[in-house]
């Protein structure tokens, strides 16, 4: 069985208009929401062999700040330039060319095409990840090239906002 979890990068900030998108750091909220959205993945037992990132500045420090909370070697946190700004065809490349040695992924990304990714695998019909979400698809899989439309099962979908306010 294969286990993909969707990470939307937590709360950026818009304080510096004269930084790239690219390089938006998180603002105070997406600080405390990416460690207790770690905090509470782990609670749920998820452990991940491998975590792949965009690497924007807001996705890579949302995946440090979960692997921390996750005991994951932040050493071990790939970066793939394709992530950043991808749309559900581009995700679902880079889902295709996982190694199948890791059987539990966590994919650090953005939207509108994580959402998008989200529903397409999984039948369901989230209108949008908001900042920082968790939502873990199942699949009846060994080879991430199986992953397809309607392939797998939500098995989880957590997001701050539940936790906090």
């Amino acid at each position: 069985m294969l286990q993909l979890t969707l990470i939307r990068h937590a709360k950026s900030s818009w304080d510096n208009p004269a930084l790239s998108d690219f390089d938006r750091p998180l603002n105070k909220r997406g600080m405390k929401n990416a460690p207790l959205m770690g905090k509470i993945i782990s609670k749920r037992g998820l452990v991940f062999d491998r975590i792949v990132t965009s690497p924007a500045l807001r996705a890579i420090t949302t995946a440090h700040l979960i692997a921390g909370k996750q005991g994951f070697p932040e050493q071990d946190i790939q970066q793939r330039d394709e992530l950043y700004d991808a749309s559900v065809d581009e995700l679902l490349d880079c889902v295709h060319s996982l190694d199948n040695q890791y059987a539990s992924i966590a994919l650090v990304a953005h939207n509108p095409g994580l959402t998008g990714l989200c529903n397409y695998l999984s039948g369901e019909s989230i209108a949008n990840l908001p900042t920082c979400a968790v939502a873990v698809i199942e699949f009846d899989l060994d080879d991430w090239r199986g992953v397809y439309q309607d392939t797998g099962r939500l098995a989880l979908y957590e997001y701050p906002r539940k936790y906090t306010d």
